[in-house]
């Protein structure tokens, strides 16, 4: 045996797609305890009878889901999969990609899952298992390989923006940008919203991590102070706007925002908004 391979961990395969199979169901299944808990906070931060009741019925819906065994939403959503895979981890049985969409089909079927992907994005023919999933992977020190589930429903999806920022923009700018944003959605993502935040790197960087920033812990600033304050700045702008739960009015109009930043050319400053439902859902497991 070649020395480099002796202390290589081996990972059959299969390994990878149980655990895909069983965070998909969870994920939409089990929303994470600290969004559950900002969600709960949220009711006594309102005013009127009618926006605390409308987070009430919220929390109520989340009681049901986990009393009935079903999903805390109808939009089970488009499995998004990070992956952190250790350098000395060595796959076997089969073929990586092959076998995470192996778990979301197993994970959406026995799971009982709507399955809301089609495979083509003009003919529109339904996959009937939810697959492909969007796979992200990192390769990171270690033997371990941690996998993230975060299944994305697309009316919060839809809602989403990106610009390419010159590098003038302002602080301000950035800001104005993700208030706007929310502004224009409206009720349409089914606020109270999370908001993730991409700013810089590239054009599909920026997008990565605002996906990767609605995966943070609501309770976990950045760990930046300069990009920490302008999160807190944000939720309170945008909590200012007064679309409230549900759009119904109120002063939850999002429960968190994270950003995420990366370094960036010279030339330019892209930011992406990724706008994330009052069940922003995803689950992690090391393997």
């Amino acid at each position: 045996m070649p020395p480099f391979l002796i202390s290589m961990r081996e990972i059959d395969l299969s390994l990878i797609t149980e655990a895909v199979k069983n965070g998909c169901i969870k994920a939409n299944k089990i929303l994470p305890c600290d969004l559950e808990c900002r969600i709960r906070e949220s009711i006594s931060a309102e005013e009127s009878e009618l926006s605390r009741s409308v987070i009430e019925c919220l929390a109520d819906n989340i009681d049901a889901a986990s009393s009935m065994d079903l999903p805390v939403c109808q939009d089970t959503g488009m499995a998004v999969i990070f992956f952190e895979i250790g350098q000395d981890v060595h796959f076997i049985g089969g073929n990586f990609e092959d076998a995470v969409n192996e778990g979301v089909a197993l994970g959406y079927t026995e799971g009982l899952l709507r399955k809301s992907i089609v495979s083509d994005p003009l003919k529109r023919v339904n996959t009937n298992d939810n697959t492909p999933a969007v796979i992200h992977t990192r390769i990171v020190p270690g033997e371990n390989v941690k996998i993230t589930v975060a299944p994305k429903g697309f009316g919060s999806e839809n809602m989403s923006r990106m610009k390419m920022f010159t590098p003038s923009a302002t602080r301000e700018d950035i800001i104005g940008f993700v208030v706007e944003t929310v502004s224009a959605a409206g009720s349409n993502p089914c606020p109270p919203v999370v908001l993730g935040i991409g700013i810089g790197g590239d054009f599909e960087k920026c997008a990565i991590l605002s996906k990767q920033a609605l995966c943070r812990n609501v309770s976990e600033p950045n760990r930046d102070e300069y990009y920490a304050q302008m999160e807190r700045d944000i939720l309170e702008r945008v909590n200012s706007l007064g679309i409230g739960p549900q759009g119904f009015g109120g002063k939850t109009t999002a429960l968190s925002v994270a950003i995420e930043q990366y370094p960036t050319h010279i030339a330019g400053l892209p930011v992406a908004v990724n706008v994330g439902c009052h069940v922003t859902r995803h689950t992690t497991v090391i393997v």
